[in-house]
């Protein structure tokens, strides 16, 4: 750690209180800067990209086991060691965590409660009695969302008459439909296509009665409502419309009511297959990965079927194997990513290096961003659906995903090649424009920038019963639209442009009452909160503006006792939670970049902050998020889908305090000019 002195009193000259905080002494901040570049200039690949690991929860061990269950297929080694990465994860009241040190969820305590039976354990084990308290005291197996439930049923341990109804005559829908496959968010459609082969088809695999979780189901399996409940308060209401909607499919399917299954069938299998190509699998993320692996299965490819094998490599790429255990835990493990974020990585570290003053022609950086360049969307994607003659532009999050770039990645990207001055500067300015461009067309109508699609916002698709993942939908949000007008201001666009105004206007209308922003992509508030502030500092917006007063206002009045900052992914379900939770670097480093972008540089907050980021500094130049007494678990501060899935970015915890860092250092410099 840091040898920075704690007490005043034998402080050196320079870290005595000064205009009534303490001043820390550049020299202290310059060396944790320095520090913390070579670590992560030590950590990129000879390919010229960072990566770092991307964590998520025991859903993906418990999924992996039951997918290579119904397949009678994968690694027994792989297996068991999956099952301990469950059993590390497992919290004191005998469930599972969305996210560590949360509440237990029963989705997560169904699926490791029948991953752990799968591989052999007894009802009886001593784990599994506290796991099945647990479930059977919030409400048992009929509690779980639709897509668990789909899951049980391949294996016999649900109906399919009780699930709602995927049908995959959804694909048929034709783009001018209210409803159609492009009005829903992207990660939803592509679980749900190949999630409706499967349906449609209804694979069963039969298991071992001790391998079953009939004592999950409160009163006993044959005495379960499976279906989903009436809405009794709103009996004309949006989710009874869909629920009778739904009992009408089912009623079809019995009787054999279904002249299009086999067209719609044959059409998700081509949709599914054609996003198979410049993709690492099905939208290179876990989920319709291991979806589009089991629907081939059903449709009757084999094994050894080239484009089976190659979405089980892809998938299996996924996996971290670690027969040897960790420093942490030395219990072998084996767990999976949901997807590699090595566009999002790369970005962010070269915009954080170059920041922190690394030269515009260092060869680090420009192989990086040659790295980037090579990485540009150039295939039209799910996006052009409804954003037309626009040429294809921008940047994807993983390795290679061409249907899907997003808008926050690319205006990252955008502001990594801002670092470097690269040889190749026509081609660059080309690459830069053409992303622009694209930027610009996938603007929302209020003015906002969504993910991945425009205009995702038809909020009665959440009420179908399928839906019950609540992530169906796409909107614009105010941390990526803080992220490009950043990006924007230094590509010389003012608010003069009317398409930036309608931005702002947008940003100033979503702001909570007290002051705080919401932060979709990261948690939370002090996600949303930094990154609007940094969009308007950089657009030029007067830091005395009473937006960002009362912003800076909430940031200072959330820091903690330690001087740090921290927020727990339990304020989605909470918002009296917001900003409140253990310090982290990568909270405190938003929380420090969010005041300095609003103009506060002096306050006893920033210099608290600062210490606090140079005191938990290791010598090696990296930061931890470990929370206390949990198997080596760290802290989530990235979000996958609010109240559904989170996500611990391994990498984050070292760029956002090198940018703060450097943020502050230049703020000083600045003010001694």
């Amino acid at each position: 750690m840091s040898t920075l002195p704690r007490n005043p009193q034998t402080a050196t000259k320079s870290a005595q209180p000064r205009y009534g905080r303490m001043d820390l002494g550049l020299e202290h901040v310059a060396s944790g800067i320095a520090r913390a570049k070579d670590w992560l200039l030590g950590k990129q690949h000879p390919d010229g990209y960072w990566c770092g690991e991307l964590e998520a929860d025991v859903m993906l061990e418990a999924d992996y086991i039951f997918m290579h269950t119904l397949l009678g297929t994968g690694d027994a080694g792989k297996m068991q060691r999956a099952l301990n990465e469950i059993l590390r994860h497992q919290n004191e009241d005998g469930g599972w965590s969305q996210f560590p040190g949360g509440p237990s969820n029963i989705n997560y305590g169904v699926k490791s409660y029948l991953a752990l039976k799968l591989m052999g354990w007894s009802a009886e084990h001593p784990l599994l009695v506290k796991a099945r308290e647990w479930i059977l005291a919030n409400g048992g197996v009929v509690e779980c969302n639709t897509f668990t439930k789909i899951y049980l049923c391949a294996l016999g341990q649900y109906e399919y008459d009780a699930v709602p109804a995927v049908p995959p005559e959804i694909v048929l829908f034709p783009n001018w439909f209210y409803f159609n496959i492009y009005e829903i968010s992207s990660w939803s459609r592509g679980i749900l296509v190949p999630l409706s082969i499967i349906y449609a088809n209804k694979p069963f695999k039969k298991i071992a009665p001790e391998q079953g979780i009939d004592e999950l189901f409160v009163g006993g399996r044959a005495n379960a409502n499976l279906h989903l409940r009436w809405d009794k308060k709103r009996l004309f209401g949006w989710r009874n419309f869909f629920l009778a909607l739904d009992r009408l499919m089912h009623w079809a399917e019995r009787i054999h009511i279904r002249p299009l299954r086999k067209i719609a069938i044959k059409k998700a299998e081509k949709w599914m297959l054609a996003r198979f190509e410049k993709s690492d699998g099905l939208g290179a993320i876990y989920p319709a990965m291991l979806n589009s692996i089991v629907a081939m299965r059903v449709l009757g490819y084999s094994l050894d079927d080239p484009q089976m094998i190659r979405a089980m490599d892809e998938f299996e790429k996924l996996g971290i194997d670690c027969p040897e255990g960790e420093p942490e835990y030395p219990t072998p493990t084996f767990r999976m990513q949901p997807c590699f974020p090595p566009v999002w990585d790369t970005a962010q570290v070269v915009s954080a290096l170059g920041e922190a003053g690394l030269s515009k022609t260092d060869p680090r950086l420009l192989k990086a961003a040659d790295w980037l360049l090579s990485k540009e969307v150039r295939h039209k994607g799910d996006w052009a659906e409804k954003v037309k003659n626009v040429e294809p532009g921008g940047w994807y999050f993983e390795f290679n995903n061409e249907f899907y770039p997003d808008v926050d990645d690319t205006g990252e990207v955008l502001l990594a090649l801002n670092c470097v001055d690269n040889p190749r500067e026509r081609y660059q300015h080309e690459v830069c424009q053409r992303a622009l461009n694209w930027i610009w067309a996938m603007q929302c109508k209020n003015g906002g920038w969504a993910a991945f699609d425009k205009d995702n916002t038809k909020t009665i698709f959440q009420y179908i019963p399928f839906a019950d993942h609540n992530a169906m939908l796409d909107p614009p949000t105010v941390d990526i639209t803080g992220r490009m007008l950043e990006m924007l201001a230094q590509y010389g666009f003012t608010r003069d442009d009317k398409r930036v105004e309608k931005a702002i206007q947008f940003v100033l209308k979503e702001q909570s009452p007290d002051g705080s922003w919401f932060g979709r992509w990261g948690v939370n508030y002090l996600y949303g909160t930094f990154l609007v502030l940094r969009g308007l500092e950089a657009i030029g917006m007067w830091s005395h503006e009473p937006c960002i007063l009362q912003a800076t206002e909430w940031i200072r009045m959330m820091q903690n006792s330690d001087g740090g900052w921290g927020e727990t992914c339990g304020t989605y379900d909470d918002e009296l939670q917001k900003g409140i939770g253990p310090s982290t670097p990568s909270q405190t480093a938003w929380a420090l970049l969010g005041l300095l972008a609003g103009g506060d540089s002096r306050s006893d907050s920033v210099a608290k902050g600062v210490r606090w980021l140079i005191d938990r500094q290791h010598e090696d130049g990296s930061w931890d998020e470990l929370v206390p007494g949990r198997n080596g678990e760290s802290y989530y501060t990235g979000t996958g889908f609010p109240r559904v899935f989170y996500l611990g970015y391994h990498l984050y915890k070292q760029y956002f305090p090198l940018l703060a860092l450097t943020t502050y250092k230049r703020a000083m410099e600045r003010e001694t000019a």
